[in-house]
């Protein structure tokens, strides 16, 4: 890959997280805030992300994948993009705020796989070339909070600019994908069915007993995640953290940290363990909200922010991993993209829908809510779902790790 080609990928790359994270980190608290909206509300905000998540999956497969070049799609999504945010940033309620933003997230939540095709399109060999340009992206999503922490949007009211500062990176990139290296569509052999387009035909992985136990775990603890994601920055603002997008950016510094790590855990502790351990970074990190505070506890808000690289990494990379491990060569898209639809498509849609209504059942008035009994709830959730599923989990059918492939090759060797 020419260094010109790599500086475009990680500019993209960089873009196209930070326009996400310039707007969602701190969309509770604008909600809440700007807008006077309920809890249940801002969870119906939240949604969009997982309408947008079940929906990619028929943009790219459909159309993406067999009609128009991918840089093209994504120049065209980010421009309208742009509009939406712009549009969402001059609502004046509620039911004005919903559609544009809605419409921008059935837009959005394609081109993360947009990026990812045109990145490994232009790659010799992805395994090593891949994660130097999508760590722009956790770059673009850390600078975006940090902004918004510097210029203290969050205390002084201002988020309305988050969404413009969206719309116009979202311009930028739009602008910018034109640029980008051709990605034409891949002409294949014969006629493919719907399924196998979006993914469906990945569903036979649930005959393997392990993965249906890891499938419905996978689903379930997104449920207590819809929490983090719709509530972590309106729970600190109110608890009186400053510039709390700027330090949740910390929580996608461990992401990087910890993942370089992966490799490491991933060869000593095994699937199982480190699925759990993910799963039990959950529990903790709710119950350091629970009892945290801007006082003498303010180190349990760190922590729990910090822990994000356990709980992501070691449950949802290693969940990624998998899954790759147990598709055949040929499913092995279908097969990430099938997870990826009942992680944050089905299971952050039913987490969306439950947390806006328990945030609501403990508000105490004067915009003020009981946190401690709010965090609880999920945490109770994650804890139940890490109990079923060390109890229920057999890895026996996954694919030889690398150091047991390295002993079976060694053994039949010396038998020979």
């Amino acid at each position: 890959m020419s260094p010109t080609i790599r500086v475009k990928l990680s500019i993209m790359m960089f873009l196209e997280f930070f326009i996400w994270g310039a707007w969602f980190v701190t969309l509770g608290t604008y909600l809440l805030q700007n807008l006077k909206t309920t809890g249940t509300q801002v969870g119906v905000a939240v949604l969009t992300q997982s309408i947008g998540a079940i929906v990619a999956p028929f943009i790219i497969g459909l159309i993406a994948d067999r009609f128009f070049s991918a840089q093209k799609i994504l120049g065209v999504l980010h421009l309208a993009g742009a509009f939406l945010l712009w549009r969402a940033s001059t609502a004046a309620d509620f039911s004005a705020f919903y559609p544009s933003i809605l419409t921008y997230m059935i837009l959005y939540m394609p081109t993360l796989a947009l990026v990812n095709s045109i990145s490994f399109r232009q790659m010799k060999n992805p395994q090593k070339e891949f994660a130097m340009i999508r760590v722009l992206g956790t770059l673009g999503w850390i600078i975006a909070g940090v902004t918004i922490g510097w210029l203290n949007w969050e205390q002084s009211g201002n988020l309305g600019l988050t969404f413009e500062m969206a719309a116009a990176a979202s311009a930028l990139l739009g602008a910018f994908s034109f640029t980008l290296p051709a990605t034409p569509p891949v002409k294949k052999e014969g006629r493919s069915t719907v399924g196998e387009m979006v993914g469906l035909d990945a569903i036979r992985l649930l005959k393997n007993r392990s993965y249906l136990i890891f499938f419905l775990a996978s689903i379930a603890i997104c449920v207590p995640l819809s929490f983090y994601y719709g509530f972590t920055n309106p729970f600190l603002n109110e608890v009186g953290m400053k510039s709390a997008a700027g330090i949740q950016s910390l929580g996608q510094v461990s992401e990087v940290l910890f993942m370089l790590l992966i490799p490491v855990f991933f060869a000593r502790l095994g699937v199982k363990n480190m699925l759990a351990i993910g799963m039990l970074a959950w529990v903790i990190r709710y119950v350091f909200f629970a009892y945290g505070n801007a006082d003498t506890n303010y180190w349990m808000l760190i922590a729990g922010i910090v822990l994000h690289g356990i709980c992501y990494d070691f449950f949802f990379v290693t969940g990624q991993i998998y899954t790759d491990n147990l598709a055949g060569e040929q499913s092995k898209s279908a097969a990430q993209g099938f997870i990826t639809l009942a992680t944050y498509g089905v299971g952050m849609l039913i987490g969306s829908l439950i947390s806006g209504q328990i945030v609501d059942a403990h508000k105490l008035g004067n915009e003020l809510h009981s946190w401690q009994a709010i965090w609880l709830i999920p945490a109770a959730i994650a804890g139940g779902v890490l109990v079923a599923f060390v109890l229920l989990f057999k890895d026996r059918n996954s694919a030889p790790q690398p150091d047991e492939m390295l002993y079976q090759e060694t053994t039949a060797r010396l038998e020979v």
